[in-house]
């Protein structure tokens, strides 16, 4: 099992030197061309946007996934939990969108929300553009971007036919998602403390705080989950995971979770660490069931 893990590590480490050097992103594309609803200014912090990612033309499976970076609804880890998780997908033939989302205190909800369904709604909408099949369109994120990927997982809506945005006739349902060390529910006992807030405000009402515990918006309609964690996080605590796990089995919605025993928080692709890096490994074999990728064949 060790000489297995080893080998994944070192693949993977392959895989993504090759891709931080062949990949190449394209510029930003702001989520609303003509300024984004509620905007509070027009600086960058006030225009969500998407950096595409494009899968190199050779091995593009048609596939994409939409990326949140993490940090607490008050910054964005952009290249450890964005461009380098992109260029890591572009390496199985993923295109990659990261997303430059608007945080608090600035902004509170449901802005966050309006910019989670748009970046799904846009890469769809614009799928022939990029290469990308409209039915094989995922959502990842990292902490606080792990709880705007489960947002899009379950704070969906579907197209607006009539509306004169042809963006917003499409459906923001991602077809996948993957969660990593995620920020999942607003329960004040699990809950991160500053995400809650920078989301929520300081006091926010009962009801407020079970909606945005996205545990409690699971139906049979929310797409399948790959969710990884570990047992010694302080910052997120795996319960998490463990809640949106339970909850996603018990409306029989495919999920897989890996809970490492060591990792705390913020490992992003974990590179030089051959165990917590191996979730790459077992998350391309998942993207592989699933019929997104072909995964790396790996010899014993």
């Amino acid at each position: 099992m060790t000489d297995m893990i080893r080998r994944f590590a070192c693949l993977l480490a392959c895989a993504l030197a090759v891709a931080s050097s062949a990949a190449a992103q394209s510029p930003e594309i702001a989520l609303w061309p003509a300024g984004a609803p509620g905007a509070l200014g027009g600086a960058p912090e006030d225009t969500p946007a998407i950096t595409p990612f494009p899968a190199p033309a050779g091995r593009a499976t048609g596939a994409a996934v939409v990326i949140f970076p993490g940090g607490s609804y008050q910054h964005l880890s952009s290249e450890k939990e964005g461009s380098v998780v992109a260029r890591w997908l572009n390496s199985l033939g993923v295109s990659a969108f990261v997303v430059r989302y608007r945080l608090g205190p600035k902004y509170r909800h449901p802005t966050m929300l309006h910019d989670a369904r748009r970046a799904v709604r846009l890469v769809r909408a614009r799928a022939a553009e990029w290469g990308v099949d409209p039915r094989r369109i995922g959502v990842l994120g990292f902490s606080a971007g792990g709880h705007m990927a489960s947002t899009a997982a379950t704070h969906f809506a579907p197209g607006e036919a009539a509306s004169p945005d042809p963006v917003e006739r499409v459906s923001s349902r991602p077809d996948l998602a993957v969660l990593v060390y995620p920020v999942i529910t607003m329960d004040s006992t699990v809950a991160h403390a500053g995400s809650r807030r920078n989301l929520l405000g300081t006091a926010p009402p009962p009801d407020l705080v079970r909606l945005m515990s996205n545990e409690t918006r699971v139906t049979r309609e929310t797409p399948p989950t790959f969710i990884v964690a570990s047992t010694d996080d302080a910052t997120v605590p795996v319960e998490n995971s463990i809640r949106m796990y339970q909850a996603l089995r018990a409306a029989a919605v495919p999920v897989e979770l890996h809970v490492f025993e060591s990792g705390r928080h913020g490992w992003g692709t974990a590179p030089g660490d051959p165990v917590l890096s191996s979730w790459l490994g077992q998350c391309e074999l998942w993207l592989g069931r699933h019929g997104w990728v072909t995964p790396t064949k790996v010899t014993k």
